[in-house]
């Protein structure tokens, strides 16, 4: 049974579960599938990269506190997260993957990195 690359149609020399004939073919193929399908994800996705880099960098220690305006400042877009954590003590928590952010008195922000 002769089996061809996915990506290029060559044939594939070596072990029988094989789908590539090289690095390259693999690496473009798996490119072209996990490409976001159009510029709206693109953008949105470019947009959460952006907000989740910004409290990475603001909350190196796993709990701190920062300002809205040095938020704003480093281009962080409030309107986009990945979801929201509602404590049993009223606080709410927006959070992009595994950095939130909850919001204090006078425009000031917790920031928290949650344990996975």
């Amino acid at each position: 049974m002769n089996k061809t690359c996915l990506e290029c149609g060559e044939k594939i020399v070596g072990r029988e579960d094989k789908k590539f004939c090289s690095d390259g073919c693999r690496n473009a193929y798996n490119n072209k599938i996990n490409k976001d399908s159009t510029n709206f994800m693109r953008n949105i996705n470019n947009k959460l990269r952006k907000n989740y880099r910004i409290l990475s960098e603001l909350n190196v220690e796993g709990k701190s506190k920062t300002t809205r305006a040095k938020l704003l400042n480093k281009g962080f877009d409030f309107e986009f997260f990945t979801n929201i954590l509602q404590t049993k003590t009223g606080n709410t928590y927006y959070f992009l993957y595994d950095q939130g952010y909850m919001l204090l008195d006078n425009d000031y922000y917790m920031l928290v990195k949650k344990d996975i």
